[in-house]
């Protein structure tokens, strides 16, 4: 009979969140072990980090490797639409803590997160896919394949699932829920970028609203090497309008928005372009027996306020801290002291990301006539501070966001 390895905690993706929370309980001397499904540089979306990841990753130790790591450096977010321009400083939020961060090419950035996590003690094993899992014991039981087709089993004390939009544990347990937000696609790709204006901020993600359909945006994230990030979100159909294969529907798309095409009149397409469908999701719980979700696995919303990482990290730091505590003995409750704090953020975005669609936000954005203390609070939202209930946007974040909305529309 071959002997089950145990180790303290398994971690199931080597990404952002799995690469904090991993170091995090590494550094407090547990035994962790990484299972990755691929090999780290990988291609991965997200590349707007707001300035609230930049407090986990301080505290993960990771600070000075990124800082070296040559990334774009960000202090706001810039929007568009039909020749309307608006821009948000985080330098200028209400919330205190970091003000700045960073736009990254998210193979690179993650391949310093893993690394770190290592030099920390983590065990990552890459190319290992998780094939079954089993919570009903008094521990979880992992099976996994490595990159030989060798299959094998892991015994763990708790379980973290951090492996993003492949949502391992969700899948295997079914805890998976229909988001109530409408299906959306994203197409995107990276291009060598050309860009030679005078009016687009590079320390800042412009979003850009469809000339014609509201719903419709596009991001794009300058990289410091020369290179960006483009892409578009809409609703399904609206891309099924455009033919040609997802390159050609990406630039016929952006070919719509005169500045935005202007800026990349002489991008090179150099990254194959693509796609996720139907991304938004939501879980029954976001723990269970022995395990719980991190950052994707459990909830996304959507990529417009690059909300994605910031939750991810404070998951993942949220999660490592409860870990220890419950390792040296106290009792622990997850749902109050997990899945309850997380979703005071979670929803505060959400009531951002619905009123973005519903154009309440966008009507707000673009208002001329923006009070400097109001913009410091939505400043703070759009940084990542989404937790801060000093903030009244937080705390009472519908509310707050409907009155100000008619108040936009009303003058």
């Amino acid at each position: 009979m071959i002997a089950v390895e145990k180790v303290d905690v398994l971690v199931i993706g080597a990404g952002p969140s799995g690469a904090i929370a991993s170091a995090l309980l590494a550094r407090n001397g547990y035994n962790v072990r990484v299972l990755e499904k691929e090999i780290f540089p990988r291609f991965s979306i997200g590349e707007s980090l707001l300035p609230q990841c930049m407090q986990y990753i301080e505290e993960a130790g990771m600070l000075a490797a990124v800082h070296a790591g040559g990334f774009q450096y960000k202090n706001g977010a810039a929007f568009l639409h039909d020749g309307r321009y608006s821009e948000i400083d985080f330098r200028e939020k209400f919330s205190p803590g970091w003000s700045t961060t960073y736009q990254v090419d998210r193979s690179s950035f993650d391949k310093i997160l893993a690394d770190e996590a290592e030099r920390m003690g983590a065990d990552i094993r890459y190319q290992h896919e998780i094939i079954d899992v089993d919570v009903s014991g008094e521990r979880p039981i992992v099976s996994y394949k490595d990159g030989g087709g060798e299959i094998a089993t892991l015994e763990a004390n708790f379980l973290l699932d951090a492996s993003g939009f492949g949502r391992v544990l969700p899948r295997f347990l079914g805890l998976n829920i229909p988001s109530d937000f409408p299906v959306r696609q994203a197409i995107f790709t990276h291009v060598v970028d050309h860009i030679d204006s005078d009016w687009f901020d590079r320390n800042k993600i412009l979003i850009t609203i469809h000339p014609r359909d509201r719903d419709v945006w596009y991001w794009l994230i300058p990289f410091g090497d020369g290179k960006a990030s483009i892409g578009v979100v809409a609703p399904e159909d609206f891309l099924q309008r455009y033919p040609g294969d997802i390159e050609q529907q990406l630039k016929s798309i952006v070919a719509e928005e005169d500045r935005l095409s202007s800026l990349l009149a002489n991008a090179e397409y150099t990254h194959p372009v693509r796609e996720i469908t139907g991304y938004s999701i939501n879980v029954t719980s976001l723990h269970g027996r022995n395990y719980a979700l991190l950052g994707n696995a459990g909830e996304f919303l959507d990529p417009v306020f690059s909300s994605g990482v910031t939750i991810a990290m404070r998951s993942a730091s949220i999660a490592a801290a409860l870990l220890h505590r419950q390792f040296q003995g106290e009792v622990v409750e997850w749902e109050s002291d997990f899945s309850a704090p997380l979703m005071v953020g979670i929803n505060s975005f959400r009531t951002f990301v619905t009123a973005w669609y519903d154009r309440r936000f966008q009507d707000v954005i673009f208002h001329e006539n923006q009070r400097d203390e109001v913009k410091a609070m939505i400043s703070s939202i759009l940084a990542g501070y989404a937790w801060d209930e000093a903030n009244p946007y937080v705390k009472e974040s519908e509310r707050r966001l409907n009155v100000l909305a008619e108040i936009c529309r009303a003058n």
